[in-house]
């Protein structure tokens, strides 16, 4: 590892270690609260690249390697440099980030050294979903230490919080005048690890609320993407259920739905004049036993004057060492 590697993640512990601590009393100052006077609309004519990406696992074996390697850069070396160049990019994190917690009835449970956020920042990710079936494998203590290690990273986590209402609020981000509002929801979680008025947890799917949340991020942003973590793992086709879901979601007023869990790419869709991607598979994982879970999908979308223009597809492949690279070049969803 580079002396200047050393120093960054030494810089990002410490840093991260008082995060922890101040989080429970702070705020996420990235997310837009409603009600607050909106600014003047200035877009940029040059195009917007928002980039969507898998299931993204540092735990278990990809940890270890990156242990043995003392190179938390690992995983993302290979693909960093596509994935920062986006002026969003976005994921599901599959991991709780902490040393805290005792596992909470989970079968696989996903616990990553808070190390591994260096790689994250430097892949450039900015949104991460926590509304994910693993977020509580290890209880609200390490819940609420994921989403303290990711803001003072200045990383958004969407789809959990505090509280419901801080877990059912978009998060927004503005570039070059182009507002753009993300949510997160699950499926695949129990109502006790869900987020409740005074008690911290994932965003549970509900479609009533989800309509309501909808709607106010529409009034917020210019586009609205939903991710879900929904499905059948291993389908290589979306299943029924996935199929009200999403469909809903766009009824609602989303211009994007964006599926993970499955760990395989599952087929991706127009509807209404929009876009669902079922899911888009396996990031960084290291399920190395099929040809199906070591690939996955990058779905990159460009946004002109406040309106997704564009939507194409790059595959990836994961490696037997867990780093991710392109598999092929970049191909447009008609």
């Amino acid at each position: 590892m580079k002396h200047w590697q050393v120093i960054v993640i030494v810089l990002l512990l410490a840093a991260s270690a008082w995060a922890v601590v101040l989080y429970p009393l702070g705020t996420r100052t990235v997310r837009i609260v409603a009600g607050t006077t909106p600014m003047p609309i200035v877009r940029d004519a040059q195009p917007v690249m928002l980039l969507f990406a898998g299931d993204i696992m540092l735990s278990r074996s990809v940890g270890d390697s990156m242990n043995a390697k003392r190179d938390w850069l690992w995983p993302f070396s290979r693909i960093a440099s596509v994935t920062a160049s986006a002026d969003l990019a976005f994921a599901n994190l599959e991991t709780t980030v902490s040393t805290r917690g005792a596992k909470n009835g989970c079968g696989f449970c996903f616990r990553a050294d808070p190390k591994a956020v260096v790689g994250l920042v430097n892949a450039g990710f900015d949104v991460l979903s926590v509304a994910n079936n693993h977020i509580w494998d290890f209880g609200p203590q390490a819940f609420t230490d994921t989403l303290g290690y990711l803001a003072v990273n200045d990383i958004s986590a969407v789809g959990g919080g505090r509280n419901a209402a801080e877990a059912r609020l978009p998060v927004v981000r503005t570039v070059r005048g182009a507002r753009i509002a993300y949510l997160a929801y699950t499926d695949l979680l129990p109502a006790s690890a869900g987020a409740l008025a005074s008690h911290s947890g994932a965003n549970i799917w509900d479609e009533q609320r989800m309509k309501e949340d909808v709607a106010r991020a529409r009034t917020m942003a210019d586009v609205v993407v939903v991710s879900v973590h929904s499905g059948t793992e291993y389908e290589l086709l979306h299943n029924a259920v996935q199929g009200r879901m999403y469909h809903a979601i766009i009824d609602a007023g989303a211009d994007l739905v964006v599926g993970t869990h499955p760990h395989v790419v599952q087929d991706v869709e127009r509807y209404g004049g929009k876009w669902i991607a079922y899911s888009l598979g396996n990031f960084v994982f290291d399920q190395n036993f099929s040809e199906e879970t070591r690939k996955g999908l990058l779905l990159v979308v460009t946004v002109t004057g406040g309106r997704i223009a564009d939507v194409s597809q790059i595959p990836v492949d994961i490696s037997n060492q867990y780093q991710v690279a392109i598999h092929d070049s970049r191909t447009t969803i008609r």
